[in-house]
């Protein structure tokens, strides 16, 4: 299609989930509309990687203490004198680290970025996640969730996450789970499902078992870019190995903020407050 009929499609509110670029065709532009996330090949270099996996392992071996970053161990692990890598389950809000931060402004993943959010763009949300092989005492299965559960700002047309495979992604190491077009669904109620004991890893409660689901198997370098609506989620490693990922999410700077009182995002934030308020040894956090 020439670039007038492009701009005659989104006249008609064809395109409502996707900006006007120069970088994606209508064709993948048409996928996220309809699905709600796209695969980009190789978009991040195995250089790039190293470098993030490396760090990742220095933070494991407290070589470096990102300042803010919250280190997620398992439960059952963290006791024993275990080498740290086969600890850490994930590094989460890494912005203060110089090497990690690095991915969230990577120009080929900022060109994509844009083409959701605008050329305005914060970093909201960090994460490097180790899944770790599941065990007889914990599993590492992410159930389906909907990212925007876990955000107090708005639109959500304008919030996207960059999504990237550090290594090959598979059903049998726990990759992606997705159901296409939720995106297009309102946000649902979310908690602990049956089951489920890795704190703040809630899920929807009232899922439907049977909605048709895509596993997103992913090389290394490989990136996924989601709506936070979209229902998504991750199943069970079943290898000895470890699968690694680093993501951000990134919205407008023009987005706002939203009082979430009264809306299904309220447990979400009782829950945040509790865990601030044990970190960081305080009786109350003011949220504002």
């Amino acid at each position: 299609p020439t670039s007038a009929q492009v701009s005659a499609a989104t006249q008609l509110g064809r395109f409502r989930y996707t900006l006007d670029n120069n970088l994606l065709t209508t064709t993948q532009r048409q996928f996220y509309e309809e699905n709600g996330y796209l695969v980009i090949r190789k978009l991040v270099s195995d250089e790039d990687i190293e470098r993030f996996r490396k760090e990742f392992i220095r933070i494991c071996h407290k070589e470096v203490k990102p300042l803010g970053a919250m280190i997620m161990k398992d439960q059952v692990l963290r006791s024993q004198a275990a080498p740290s890598e086969k600890a850490v389950n994930k590094v989460q809000d890494f912005q203060e680290d110089e090497e990690l931060f690095r991915y969230c402004t990577l120009p080929q993943v900022l060109r994509y970025v844009e083409c959701f959010t605008g050329p305005n763009i914060m970093a909201m949300h960090t994460m490097l996640i180790n899944k770790l092989p599941d065990s007889d005492t914990q599993t590492f299965r992410h159930p389906m969730h909907q990212d925007l559960h876990y955000f107090p700002f708005r639109p959500a047309e304008r919030i996207v996450c960059a999504w990237t495979a550090m290594e090959r992604a598979h059903r049998d190491n726990g990759c992606l789970v997705v159901l296409p077009g939720t995106h297009t669904e309102p946000l649902k109620p979310h908690g602990y499902p049956k089951g489920q004991r890795n704190k703040l890893f809630h899920g929807i409660l009232d899922l439907d078992e049977n909605s048709p689901s895509v596993h997103v198997v992913m090389e290394k370098g490989d990136t996924v870019f989601f709506h936070p609506l979209l229902i998504h989620g991750s199943g069970v490693n079943k290898t000895s190995g470890f699968r690694k990922s680093i993501s951000c999410h990134f919205a407008s700077s023009e987005c706002h903020y939203i009082d979430v009182k009264n809306t299904v995002q309220e447990n979400i934030e009782k829950e945040v407050v509790e865990q601030a308020q044990a970190r960081f040894n305080v009786t109350s956090v003011d949220l504002k």
